[in-house]
């Protein structure tokens, strides 16, 4: 089962590597990471999606409960929470009819395309990583995709809930 799990840990040198040694030293995969400072700038926020039942996903809590670097931990799939992720995907978009199908896409994703020549289109959408997927595989079905990078979900709980320290 994929799980969102957010970190609060402090924002200093090894932090990151400590909390992924975690999974990796337990034979866990992480699937993405994103990580950034806080609007405290001592503290960074670590959102890691991974797969596990409940009870892996309860011994890798745990683990990374006990790091020193590492303030609260909570798996925001518990509860309803927001979810985003980023793509960037570079298309070709070489004739005027790739290009029509392209950004009637583009509209339907309420994606935008940031960049163009007279051979691609460069679009940026978010969203869930789902939406993201679904996005990807239309434009595998309407032309070549050249290139695309993701960031990963970040995530907050909804409503009252929050992971401050």
């Amino acid at each position: 089962m994929r799980r969102i799990i957010s970190v609060l840990m402090e924002n200093e040198p090894g932090s990151l590597s400590r909390i992924v040694g975690v999974f990796s030293q337990r034979g866990y995969n992480v699937d993405s990471l994103c990580v950034a400072p806080t609007t405290d700038s001592s503290l960074s926020r670590l959102t890691i999606v991974t797969h596990g039942d409940d009870k892996v996903i309860e011994q890798i809590t745990k683990q990374v409960n006990k790091l020193i670097d590492v303030l609260k931990v909570t798996d925001l799939t518990d509860g309803t929470h927001v979810e985003r992720e980023l793509m960037l995907i570079k298309v070709a978009a070489k004739t005027d009819l790739v290009r029509s199908e392209v950004n009637r896409t583009v509209d339907i994703f309420r994606a935008q395309i940031v960049d163009t020549d007279a051979k691609n289109y460069t679009i940026q959408v978010t969203g869930t990583s789902e939406k993201l997927d679904a996005f990807a595989q239309a434009m595998w079905a309407q032309t070549e995709v050249i290139e695309s990078s993701r960031t990963g979900v970040c995530g907050l709980a909804r409503g009252e809930k929050s992971l401050r320290a």
